[in-house]
């Protein structure tokens, strides 16, 4: 036998006894499974279960983030549903424009959606989805190079609006640092569109802060046809570090709404100036009192209070949730400094449908009141030329 014949033999023959070594291992293993009938019997140590009982109180035991406080029961809001709502979001798509209430999270969103397209309220955000800015209580995305302007959009908006036939509505846009004039060019187009398709409608505007892009900027949208100039404060003033984007500033915002103000005037516009409050981020009750001091030394109209609540774990935390018996309070106080009007409660948002109600026949009135003024004054003029000739 060659010794390539002897080698293919002898592993063979390994192989054949691994085989057999491995079937007899196998069969010994079930063999000795018996034995674990053995260990379901009860050992005999003399312990009963009385043995292993105690009246010692059960641990409680904490589960998720306990550093946080609870949702109240009044800050919870069903999900959003219903035709109206499906109706006008699909418009909103249909058009290729983003809302604030979506972006933003807003609580309100079903509320104001499903009132129908006639009574319906929704905050249309210009100039994309992504901010230049990075607060640290909003949920917009960001970006430092957003997409370019959609030219269109001006048009879409207009559009949009004269679908639902409402009287009033809110525009807001993201923060464009990146453009020269921070899109103040981009709402004033947008709102001379939508007076020129529904002229009978009220607009509000809530407006970036358009740092570094001069008061011209601000001019141009406060005088473009706007009866609600709104630009939000956010917090009081030692906070405003901690919460919003280091570019914006609290005195900063402050004088965006007081050249609001004073460029209308100097048109001769009757234009509301508007900004809002979140409670519940750290700030002190002075400090609040202080800050409505501060709006009114400014001439701003109107204030909203609302409860900050963290849109996602990346977000900052609430540091409590303010219960409503103390917006009440600060409705109080606000309206004795002066204020025209005052929305406040923990669901309140800048945005809000029942403050816009108010602003609408406040607007309306003071209309009306030009109005007569106008033709009184017509009609004095017109007697005494009669009483010349």
């Amino acid at each position: 036998m060659s010794l390539r014949s002897s080698l293919k033999a002898g592993s063979r023959t390994i192989a054949s006894t691994v085989t057999q070594a491995s079937w007899g291992s196998r069969s010994l293993a079930t063999a000795e499974s018996s034995t674990s009938s053995r260990r379901r019997l009860t050992p005999d140590d003399g312990l009963t279960f009385e043995d292993f009982v105690t009246n010692a109180p059960i641990p409680t035991v904490k589960l998720g983030n306990t550093s946080q406080p609870r949702l109240p029961s009044f800050l919870k809001h069903p999900i959003p549903s219903g035709k109206s709502y499906t109706s006008i979001k699909k418009d909103l798509r249909g058009l290729n424009l983003h809302t604030v209430c979506e972006e933003a999270k807003c609580p309100n969103i079903g509320d104001c959606w499903g009132g129908g397209k006639g009574a319906a309220t929704a905050t249309i955000m210009l100039m994309g989805d992504h901010c230049t800015r990075a607060c640290r209580f909003c949920s917009v995305k960001t970006s430092k190079a957003p997409p370019p302007l959609d030219i269109h959009e001006p048009e879409n908006t207009a559009e949009a609006i004269s679908r639902w036939g409402l009287g009033y509505i809110v525009l807001t846009s993201v923060d464009r640092d990146d453009l020269l004039d921070g899109g103040a060019a981009h709402f004033a187009s947008t709102i001379m569109k939508i007076k020129q398709k529904a002229p009978s409608i009220l607009v509000e505007a809530l407006t970036p802060d358009f740092a570094n892009k001069g008061v011209e900027a601000i001019r141009q949208v406060a005088t473009s046809g706007l009866d609600v100039f709104a630009h939000n404060v956010e917090t009081v003033e030692r906070c405003t570090p901690f919460v919003r984007d280091r570019r914006a500033g609290f005195e900063q915002s402050l004088a965006v709404l007081k050249e609001a103000k004073r460029a209308a005037d100097e048109a001769g516009k009757d234009l509301l100036t508007k900004t809002s409050i979140m409670l519940g981020v750290g700030e002190e009750g002075h400090e609040i009192e202080e800050t409505l001091k501060r709006l009114r030394e400014n001439d701003v109209d109107v204030v909203t209070f609302g409860q900050y609540m963290r849109p996602t774990k990346g977000h900052m935390k609430v540091h409590r949730y303010v219960l409503p018996a103390e917006f009440d309070h600060w409705k109080e106080v606000a309206e004795g400094m002066g204020f025209l009007y005052v929305a406040s409660g923990p669901l309140v948002r800048s945005s809000y449908k029942a403050g816009e109600f108010f602003i609408e026949n406040v607007l309306k009135k003071r209309r009306a009141e030009s109005a007569q003024r106008a033709a009184a004054n017509m009609a004095t003029v017109e007697a005494q030329q009669t009483v010349d000739a």
